[in-house]
């Protein structure tokens, strides 16, 4: 029997809502993407469907919500050519190429913004800022105290005192990190209006957008991060994984069904949460969401035995990490292949898994 690829997690109401009127994408009425820099790679195939032909089947007003990687993959949707947007961000973080197996925060940082660079084009910022129908929400950090400091030894002693409180309760972030979300539109959708830690809400505008998805992607001591971003707080702001590394979904309202392309079929919150196992999160108490990822199975036969992911820029050299990255990209069409199988076949459960 041939493995799957695609693992499709629905939760009660998303599978009651799908079985009744199959898959139809004004079901969607929010777009999930969590941090995690190259595990992206096992999602750009089903990206270039989802964002290229699925969510172009409606006009529905969609919002999206991403951390990091999550948010650069949500700007190719909101690109005139969203297809086109993925290959250009799949060949400029695929290719990246630096001076040494260890480069200065610096260096990843000028690389960053030129790969956001590419995806934007001439006019891709202005597009996601009016986008008519897609309203984009960046998830950034705003460092307070010594994790706001440009210096690395101050900064240190923030993050460790995060992580510290981290281990005892999440909302102690809130004393080290402010969580500000950069939106296009009048505001921000009801249904993300967040509530778990003050959140400061910033409209996005032609020349914002670029800062803020690269501060939504800058791991302190990796990146330099964005210090002042226009129409926003002042202060040092870092990636939107640090308080939502994959959202906690008990967050969002709505009417419409959650869409979650992911890495794996379960919920790490934040980043400092990534080392506490209790902290992980069941995905079985959300009820519209719709979780696609790769399948188990399908990980094991990948080379290395696993998907992509930063260590790989240190644990391998630079040819053999592209090779890499390269067959697991190849490989990950299949989940495509099977999600098109699905929403245009006869059977809308075919295979699916549904949390009650």
């Amino acid at each position: 029997m041939a493995i799957k690829a695609l693992s499709v997690h629905l939760g009660s109401e998303a599978a009651q809502r799908i079985q009744s009127q199959g898959w139809d994408p004004a079901l969607f009425s929010l777009l999930l993407g969590a941090s995690g820099g190259p595990k992206w790679f096992i999602l750009a195939q089903l990206d270039r469907f989802l964002f290229g032909d699925f969510l172009q089947r409606t006009t529905r007003p969609l919002a999206t919500l991403g951390s990091s990687i999550g948010s650069w993959r949500h700007a190719c949707l909101a690109q005139p050519d969203p297809a086109g947007a993925v290959e250009r961000m799949q060949a400029g973080y695929l290719y990246q190429h630096y001076s040494s197996q260890r480069p200065s925060p610096e260096e990843i940082s000028d690389v960053s913004k030129n790969i956001l660079q590419s995806v934007l084009a001439s006019d891709g910022a202005e597009a996601i800022a009016a986008h008519p129908r897609i309203t984009s929400h960046i998830v950034t950090a705003r460092g307070r105290g010594p994790s706001g400091s440009a210096s690395p030894v101050v900064l240190a002693t923030g993050m460790g005192a995060a992580a510290l409180g981290n281990t005892v309760s999440r909302s102690f972030l809130r004393h080290h990190f402010q969580r500000v979300v950069f939106h296009s539109g009048e505001k921000a959708q009801p249904g993300l209006t967040l509530h778990d830690f003050h959140t400061h809400y910033c409209r996005l505008h032609g020349d914002n957008v670029l800062p803020a998805l690269h501060a939504s992607g800058a791991i302190p001591f990796v990146l330099t991060g964005e210090r002042d971003i226009p129409g926003s707080p002042a202060g040092q702001y870092w990636d939107g994984g640090i308080i939502d590394y994959h959202f906690d979904l008990n967050q969002f309202c709505g009417e419409g069904l959650m869409l979650y392309p992911h890495f794996r079929a379960s919920i790490v919150p934040g980043w400092f949460d990534k080392f506490l196992p209790w902290r992980k999160a069941a995905i079985d108490q959300a009820s519209k969401l719709v979780l696609l990822c790769p399948s188990e199975e399908f990980i094991a036969t990948l080379p290395h035995g696993k998907i992509p992911d930063r260590r790989d820029f240190t644990r391998l050299g630079e040819a053999e990490r592209i090779r890499y990255w390269e067959e697991a990209i190849a490989a990950s069409k299949a989940m495509a292949e099977e999600f098109a199988a699905l929403v245009d076949g006869p059977d809308p459960m075919n295979g699916v898994i549904v949390h009650a």
